[in-house]
């Protein structure tokens, strides 16, 4: 299955406890609008229900201490210009309003303007600073929905891409 509901993520939600079960919030307004983006955004990334949801949960699970623990962020951290991007995406996404599509192109645009980083130099700090690990663009999409999931009610508080830099930033020696 290829093609995702608000309601195959609002299950997802629910199952691993991050919207409350029979949550009539999840039924209205902007939970609706939310969940349908997330299904819209992540879904054609997904092939089978498990892939969709392992994208969902880096929406709520996001642990900097433990990121800087893994081998492979000191990996990163020592490729040639990684902590300029680290640098040049804090000060944008703290100086600047919550992040959504337009947003992220405009922080993306500056950052090739100020940096000559370019590729995945470029791209791997950011998913992992602020989606939690490396990959491709799947994780752009799970940044897109950071700032909109962060001031909805779930069970559970979502880390926006503001509180994620600063944590993020926070651990770096």
């Amino acid at each position: 299955m290829s093609t995702w509901s608000a309601e195959d993520v609002a299950e997802i939600c629910r199952a691993n406890g991050w919207l409350a079960a029979g949550d009539s919030a999840a039924e209205g307004g902007e939970f609706r609008e939310w969940l349908s983006r997330a299904a819209a955004l992540l879904g054609p990334h997904a092939q089978h229900r498990e892939a969709l949801s392992a994208l969902v949960r880096l929406i709520f699970e996001y642990d900097a201490a433990a990121m800087h623990r893994d081998t492979a962020m000191h990996a990163l951290l020592t490729r040639t210009g990684a902590r300029d991007v680290l640098r040049e995406l804090a000060r944008r996404v703290l100086a600047g309003p919550d992040v959504d599509s337009d947003r992220f192109k405009q922080i993306l645009d500056e950052m090739k303007t100020a940096l000559p980083i370019r590729g995945v130099r470029l791209f791997h700090p950011i998913r992992r600073a602020l989606a939690g690990r490396e990959g491709e663009g799947e994780l752009d999409r799970v940044i897109l929905l950071l700032d909109s999931a962060s001031r909805l009610p779930f069970a559970v508080p979502v880390k926006g891409t503001r509180q994620r830099m600063l944590e993020f930033c926070g651990l770096l020696d």
